[in-house]
């Protein structure tokens, strides 16, 4: 308050001086004194002034003073004046913003509207201007009325605060969207009204209106519904077709909205004749092959518009990056008929300078380059650069590519390839600790990394432990091992496993075993792959081993003798005779497996020589969660003759996706396999098996646990306790120390040794043939601005593994048929995270079995989906 009086009594001072201004005397200016500062500095006000010390003055040169420093915005008032030869200059400073506060909006978020404000000079810090804010103001209200809320309304409060300051508050009432009551088309002959609003996004009210919101007005989506009927027509034809006028028509309280469109169809055009002209630098034979116009064809604009783009592309693949191509009717009404002319503008051929790499922080650019297809100091072309791109997304290792040509400054041939790329998890790192009661302790570590410290060279390395298993592997791939793309990598693996600690299959393995492989690229988007292994692989039957395995009923190693008894309606044996050896076993008393078990055949020790070759094809437009393209395999598997067992496995596997929109995409996917054996090998080896069930197959379905089981093991029964009744009555057992006789049962009523099958669950075994399919729905999940780490997707799963070699009496065992397919449906989500991929789904079987076991929620790290 002080220095406000201070303020005005300096005015007034000014105003009664004999030396004002005013008189308009020119005087030499000695000093110039600045009053009324309290934020800006008189520094910026002598740099905003025309004038000097020393400069002569007069009212001309006052009145370019006051304009300059009133230009600058930071003033409310000016006054300037004369003391003796000191120039006096006395301000009133426009306050400063120093808090804007939003409430009430939801259709527009409060960071847009604070970045428009920004961008208008409203801002925290900034001089506050109310015509500034006046003017926001409007044009919020108008933003608004374009949503349809015909009814917003934007209050504003500013709020003095000390030290010069104000805080803005702006309150905004949204209303609600005016809902369209009808859309009314006049002037159509040729197509009905239904027909034409069928193409328009804005609809009148329906039963799925408040879940579209497409009866909400928008003025967007109105431009967008008459350009689509605009085309609609010139699509057809209807070349001079035009939309006369549009009237958009609100009901009084605001709520409704009437729309009425007028137009004229004119007469159907068809084609008369297609000429190229300009400087055709191609052969004319060659361009003609991208002209989709024919004659006698009815005119078709997008027809007209797709030809100028595949010339325009054709041009830039030869290095005329800045080709203009554009159609040119010349219309002819007397007989309705219209002959297009493509006038060709190529331009300068263009070449590359230099290609440069932004963003791949851990990968080389070595790795980068050799995905060139785009050389430099070559002419530039369209379609290499863009296959440049693409092959950079496929590597896996960038979420998304972009590029850039720049024109080189000073140079109308020249241009920069400029491609940038977003880094993303490109391997998996995975550590378990844990304890199941059939497993006991399980100890694991993997690490499978594709992009090995920015080389571009794929490692693997994984070792797993558990009561019944340990597995080793290490593999190494150089995809570029020589410079024309010929790929080189080897892989070495041991693991042991004694299933028999777990009840299961009883039977122990110890393989190990190394490959060394080659791809050969043979097309842009193919490849051949060479492999070529040895494994050996030593196999232990225990005493419970199933009977595909090893047939039963069977003797049991290091019990040689028998009893001849009567097993009692209680389960117990009666008392039996003095134990016999086996050799006195009356002819027939053992009873002979159906058949043969696999180790009966073929022996349990198996050194294979394995060579393979591939085929890939890959037009997917990433290496991790693809959104575009297709890709396919075929493997070709076999054990080369003179290998302790003889087969073949043949696998093909594919996908392909179907955009819907931008967002919603359709894939489908397939895997198909096959095997068996051949020469003296009868069947494929169960340790060759397909399964299927899990992710990557049959969600829903605990992995690898579909088609045939498992036949338990029938076993010899070794004679149980035997019970007597002593003299009081009481029972006592007859036997060893432990209670127990040690030999096997004889019944002398069959003749035959007694046996039981062992009562254990039949587990899953697999089999020689597979098919698994699915159908995904990717779609967007909301509130996620960058989806390119993270997919979602609804699913229907179908596949089954089958055998077309079942034994006699295998459980749950079926030849390829359709009826045994399992079908489930779920939603599942993958998450590229810095440990590589995470995935999670939720699915329902839909046709199980009593033999399947169900798993709705699956969780895995290190694999999509």
């Amino acid at each position: 308050m002080i220095r406000r009086i201070q303020l005005l009594l300096a005015v007034l001072l000014l105003a009664l001086t004999p030396a004002a201004v005013a008189q308009d005397a020119s005087f030499i200016v000695s000093d110039i004194r600045v009053e009324g500062l309290q934020r800006i500095s008189a520094g910026s006000v002598f740099a905003a002034m025309p004038l000097a010390v020393g400069d002569l003055v007069n009212a001309q040169a006052i009145r370019a003073a006051s304009r300059s420093l009133f230009a600058t915005g930071n003033f409310d008032d000016i006054r300037i004046g004369r003391d003796g030869n000191v120039l006096v200059i006395i301000v009133v400073e426009r306050p400063s913003i120093s808090e804007i506060n939003i409430r009430g909006n939801k259709a527009i978020e409060t960071e847009a509207l604070l970045e428009g404000l920004s961008g208008a000079g409203l801002a925290v810090g900034q001089v506050f201007q109310r015509s500034t804010l006046e003017g926001m103001q409007l044009e919020l209200q108008r933003q608004y009325v374009q949503q349809g809320r015909y009814d917003a309304n934007i209050e504003t409060e500013v709020l003095p605060e000390p030290r010069n300051r104000v805080n803005v508050s702006i309150d905004v009432d949204e209303g609600t969207v005016a809902t369209i009551e009808h859309i009314n088309i006049v002037g159509n002959e040729v197509y009905s009204d239904e027909e034409l609003t069928d193409l328009f996004e804005l609809k009148t009210g329906g039963l799925l209106s408040f879940i579209s919101s497409n009866n909400k007005y928008s003025r967007e989506k109105l431009t967008g519904d008459l350009e689509s009927l605009s085309s609609y027509y010139l699509d057809r034809g209807y070349l001079e077709f035009t939309i006369d006028s549009t009237q958009v028509s609100v009901s009084p309280d605001k709520r409704s909205v009437y729309i009425t469109a007028n137009v004229t169809e004119g007469e159907k055009f068809t084609v008369s004749g297609v000429e190229l002209s300009g400087d055709l630098v191609l052969p004319e034979s060659d361009l003609k092959r991208y002209i989709l116009v024919s004659e006698e064809q009815t005119f078709s604009q997008q027809l007209v518009t797709s030809t100028e783009e595949f010339l325009t592309r054709r041009l830039g693949n030869e290095g005329y990056n800045f080709a203009n191509v554009t159609g040119i009717p010349e219309v002819n009404d007397d007989d309705n008929t219209v002959a297009l002319k493509f006038f060709i503008d190529p331009g300068k051929r263009t070449y590359v300078r230099r290609i440069t790499f932004e963003g791949n922080q851990k990968t080389a650019d070595e790795v980068l380059r050799r995905e060139m297809r785009q050389m430099e100091a070559a002419p530039a072309s369209a379609s290499a650069i863009e296959q440049s791109r693409i092959r950079l997304e496929r590597l896996g290792y960038f979420s998304k590519a972009t590029v850039d040509t720049p024109e080189v400054p000073g140079y109308d041939d020249l241009i920069d390839v400029d491609f940038s790329v977003e880094e993303q998890s490109s391997g998996s790192i995975g550590a378990s600790l844990g304890f199941a009661q059939d497993a006991g302790l399980i100890f694991g570590l993997n690490l499978q990394q594709d992009n090995f410290l920015g080389t571009g060279k794929r490692i693997g390395l994984g070792f797993n432990s558990s009561r019944y298993q340990d597995v080793y592997n290490l593999s190494y791939t150089n995809p570029y091992y020589t410079e024309d793309g010929v790929s080189r990598g080897f892989s070495v693996f041991y693991r042991s496993t004694d299933l028999s600690e777990i009840n299961v299959a009883s039977y122990t393995t110890d393989t190990m075993g190394a490959s060394l492989n080659f791809g050969y690229p043979i097309k842009e988007t193919q490849r051949l792959g060479f492999s070529f292994g040895v494994s050996n692989t030593d196999i232990t039957a225990g005493r419970f081993a199933v009977q595909e395995i090893i047939a039963s009923p069977r003797l049991i190693p290091g019990v040689d003798t028998f009893y001849e008894s009567t097993r009692l309606p209680d389960g117990t044996f009666a008392a039996p005779e003095v134990p016999r050896p086996l050799e006195q076993l009356p002819q027939g008393a053992l009873t002979m497996p159906s058949e043969p078990g696999f180790l009966d055949r073929n022996g349990s020790e198996f050194l294979n020589w394995t060579t393979s070759i591939s085929w890939n094809q890959s037009t997917l437009n990433r290496g991790i969660l693809a959104t575009r393209g297709a890709s396919q395999s075929l493997v070709f598997e076999v054990a080369v003759p003179g290998s302790d067992t003889e087969f073949y496995k043949l696998v093909y596997q594919g996908e392909r996706f179907f955009p819907i929109t931008n967002e919603w995409i359709f894939r489908l996917r397939t895997k198909i396999g096959y095997g068996d054996g051949y020469g003296d090998t009868t069947n494929l080896p169960f340790f060759e098996h397909f399964f299927s069930g899990g992710f990557g197959s049959v969600r829903g379905f605990e992995s690898n646990t579909l088609g045939p089981r498992s036949t338990p093991a029938d076993l010899y029964t070794i004679s149980q306790p035997v019970t007597e009744i002593d003299e009081n009555g009481e029972p006592i057992e007859v036997g060893g120390s432990d209670g127990r006789l040690v030999g096997y049962v004889l019944n002398p009523e069959t003749g035959k040794l007694e046996f039981d099958t062992v009562r254990s669950r039949s587990d899953p075994f697999g089999g020689n043939a597979l098919f698994e399919g699915g159908v995904e729905l990717l779609f967007p999940l909301p509130f996620l601005k960058d989806r390119s780490k993270l997919r979602s997707a609804f699913f229907v799963d179908v596949g089954n593994v089958f055998n077309t070699k079942c034994s006699s009496n295998q459980v749950n065992c079926f030849d390829i048929d359709a009826d045994e397919l399992r079908y489930s449906v779920g939603v599942g989500v993958t998450w590229i995270t810095g440990f590589g991929p995470m995935s999670f789904s939720l699915a329902k079987p839909l046709n199980e079995s009593d033999q399947d076991e169900r798993e709705v929620f699956q969780f895995t790290l290190g694999r999509s989906f």
